[in-house]
């Protein structure tokens, strides 16, 4: 069945955690997991009520379909087990006699249990020493210098568990995956710890961690997602890193497009989501040319903009960037904006652009059919700024709503537009045959029933637009579309920027329908 990579350079295996709580939940998730994916599973005996060492273990053991690692964390240590510390000790060592795979010792207890290794070493059970490191990440040095100290127990696999507050911090673990000379696990959990085991794979990391369907990990991307949509197996040193610089992340579909399109394109890319709580930080700390570009997602699309070396004109004029290049000739940081084209073509398509066709001083010009049209826009910060300067370039007349009056006034002087104070909008009548564009996070999770504007308002739009893209359908889509509005998914934005963006990170061409059948049959 095979076992866990014992060299450094080895091939990444997909762990999965299991965390039944009894005997045949253990059993049944180890079926799954192997079904889903995983190479490795990873037992947490702690999680299992009335735990009983002996006759459990062998049980577990005898019925593993995949190489398993046997673990059973105190509390102290991040885990469930509150009982006498003997007792546990001794389950670990039945697990070793029982000839389990892996056997997980915490570096406090390791010393003197190594100290007696050969007594309980039986039929090749290697040994992983872990260490659960509450509060910030320690620095590179220190790091270094605990994993010597681990590796000095003896073990076969050393594993270092962090709780980081924020996503700079885990470039230290990077380092330790890249210049360690043994096996070594290294991760943070939580939100903010996600990249840590997405690009494990890209330092050498022995385990890459994947939850279960239906049995969701913070921190940890699904089984599902490690072998469809990252494709971890294909993850090696030289793969270049683009990611969405977003807070929160957790709604980004960009993965399970722009990944797969790598791929189709045989590009050597993986696109991760970087929960970033910091922009400054951020770019101080992921500065090489391993992290070749991003997507800017909220709140950051007007802020990222004094981080960029160069911005494209477009971009400056709107005052928002939702893609950086770091130009490979000298790793400047180069912004742009995909959204404008994004979002005012999917509009006028929706309006079925080229309908109407004049001859303008002897020439034909093609006149876009928001032209002379009330544009009502609820949202002035990135999102709103991009549809503001995209329906001014097609004549339409703009109105701006947004929480915040002054930028909205800003914005709308920007556009010579008209801002509104916010608390108008649900008593706002707009022109007959208007445009809605919603450009705010009304309608996301978790504020998924909630619309912008008032309901009977709907009618007199000619069409509704949500930029807004999970869900596919927000409340307010549904109830445009009851109302008799053409209606207009953010998902569509979405796509078309994203075509805009993989032109830009890898300096081609994107394949327009390979990524139109992916949002079809994924969003």
């Amino acid at each position: 069945m095979g076992s866990l990579p014992l060299s450094s350079d080895s091939p990444t295996m997909v762990c999965a955690p299991i965390m039944g709580e009894s005997v045949d939940h253990v059993i049944d998730e180890m079926h799954k997991a192997k079904a889903q994916g995983a190479d490795v599973v990873e037992v947490r005996l702690d999680c299992i009520k009335h735990f009983q060492a002996h006759q459990d273990l062998e049980i577990i053991l005898k019925s593993k379909p995949l190489p398993i690692i046997i673990v059973y964390r105190p509390k102290c240590e991040g885990g469930l087990y509150e009982g006498d510390e003997t007792a546990r000790l001794e389950a670990l060592h039945s697990a070793l006699k029982l000839g389990a795979d892996y056997v997980d010792f915490e570096l406090k207890v390791a010393s003197e249990l190594m100290s007696k290794r050969n007594r309980f070493h039986c039929g090749g059970t290697k040994v992983i020493v872990s260490c659960f490191l509450d509060g910030m990440t320690p620095s590179k040095e220190e790091l270094s210098n605990l994993a010597a100290h681990m590796q000095a127990t003896g073990a076969d696999i050393i594993k270092v568990v962090t709780s980081a507050s924020n996503i700079t911090e885990l470039t230290r673990l990077f380092d330790l995956l890249s210049y360690s000379q043994m096996p070594v696990v290294a991760y943070s959990v939580g939100e903010r710890g996600l990249i840590s085991q997405l690009l494990s794979p890209k330092f050498g990391g022995t385990l890459v961690y994947g939850s279960i369907e239906g049995k969701a990990v913070p921190g940890l991307p699904t089984l599902e997602s490690l072998r469809k949509a990252y494709r971890v197996e294909y993850i090696d040193s030289n793969t270049k890193v683009f990611g969405l610089i977003s807070k929160p992340v957790g709604h980004s579909k960009g993965p399970i497009l722009h990944n797969p399109t790598f791929r189709h394109m045989n590009i050597n890319g993986l696109y991760v989501p970087m929960f970033v709580d910091n922009l400054k930080e951020f770019f101080e700390v992921y500065s090489t040319p391993d992290f070749a570009g991003f997507s800017v997602g909220f709140p950051y699309k007007e802020a990222v903009i004094q981080f960029c070396d160069e911005v494209n004109p477009l971009a400056q004029s709107i005052g928002a960037v939702n893609t950086i290049v770091r130009r490979p000739s000298d790793g400047k940081l180069i912004g742009y904006n995909t959204d404008c084209e994004a979002s005012v073509t999917a509009i006028e398509d929706a309006l079925q652009v080229l309908a109407e066709c004049r001859c303008i001083n002897g020439k034909q010009s093609l006149v876009s059919p928001l032209a002379g049209k009330e544009f009502v826009l609820v949202g002035a910060g990135g999102a709103g700024r991009a549809l503001a300067f995209g329906a001014k370039t097609r004549g339409a007349r703009i109105v701006i709503f947004d929480i915040d009056f002054e930028r909205a006034k800003i914005l709308a002087h920007a556009v010579s537009g008209e801002a509104r104070p916010y608390g108008d909008l649900p008593y706002f009548q707009p022109e007959k045959g208007s445009i809605l564009a919603n450009a705010t996070p009304i309608g996301m999770h978790p504020n998924k029933d909630r619309i912008p504007v008032s309901e009977a308002s709907l009618g007199v739009f000619q069409l509704v637009f949500d930029a807004v893209y999970t869900p596919r359908k927000t409340t307010l889509l549904k109830e445009a579309k009851a109302a008799g509005a053409i209606i207009v998914s953010g998902v569509e934005m979405f796509l078309r920027q994203a075509i805009g963006q993989f032109d830009l990170f890898t300096g081609g061409e994107a394949p327009k329908e390979f990524m139109r059948e992916i949002v079809l049959a994924k969003f």
